[in-house]
């Protein structure tokens, strides 16, 4: 009788279904989720991008030398140009300075690889937009909140956020 049991209990197979998504469904959640966190976070790369490209014109046509604005104006254009996909832009990097030609064009990364945690910038905002036809080079970075930490993923620092980061170089307009 026993036995007998055991050859229906092998040939059962209503709750099959049931096993292999239990085994299946963490997988792919943890893919859905890895999809959207990516996407998410190349969403708002390219936003920043856009921001500062076109706050930059402010720059390029000599609106900001005319108006003295300071690196934190140019911070809030480029806030106010993010439709509120950053919150807070208290956390964001700004580096405005005259170079010599195109050629001269350099840039190091303002966060410490070795901090683990509440990382600071390494440098301090810049904000030096030229004069009239004077070549400027514009960098930004903001440390973007991360939904999932996941090891996987580019630019992400120690403490979990993900660097983001703009930067475009052109010459002013002779104004």
């Amino acid at each position: 009788m026993a036995s007998l049991r055991r050859k229906s209990l092998r040939r059962d197979t209503r709750g099959a279904t049931m096993i292999e998504f239990a085994i299946l469904a963490p997988i792919f959640f943890a893919i859905l989720a890895a999809i959207l966190e990516t996407s998410i976070q190349y969403f708002a790369a390219q936003v920043f991008e856009s921001g500062v490209y076109d706050a930059s014109r402010n720059i390029r046509v000599g609106m900001a030398q005319r108006e003295g604005w300071s690196a934190a104006q140019y911070k809030k254009d480029v806030c106010d140009r993010l439709y509120g996909l950053f919150g807070d832009c208290s956390d964001m990097l700004v580096s405005v300075k005259q170079i010599n030609d195109f050629k001269s064009v350099s840039y190091s990364v303002p966060v410490d690889p070795a901090c683990k945690q509440n990382c600071k910038w390494t440098q301090a905002d810049n904000w030096t937009p030229g004069g009239s036809s004077s070549v400027v080079l514009v960098q930004a970075y903001y440390r973007y909140p991360s939904i999932l930490r996941l090891p996987f993923a580019a630019n992400v620092l120690a403490d979990g956020r993900t660097l983001i980061s703009a930067a475009t170089v052109f010459r002013n307009e002779p104004f």
